[in-house]
């Protein structure tokens, strides 16, 4: 990367926090899934799928 540039995710938050600014009723509501996936990276987005997944099989075993 060049020194001028800056990375998906650093531009990806700038990005919305300028959103934020324009339109804060936007925030009450919550982030929403694309922040939660892009906060978590994508291990984290397939821990917590496979984590979901899991459940759903215990809970179907067990009920």
């Amino acid at each position: 990367m060049g020194e001028g540039e800056e990375s998906p995710e650093i531009r990806r938050e700038r990005m919305r926090q300028e959103e934020l600014k324009q339109d804060p009723t936007r925030s009450i509501s919550g982030g929403g899934l694309p922040d939660l996936v892009g906060s978590l990276g994508w291990k984290g987005t397939g821990f917590v799928i496979l984590l979901m997944m899991l459940g759903f099989i215990l809970y179907t075993i067990f009920s």
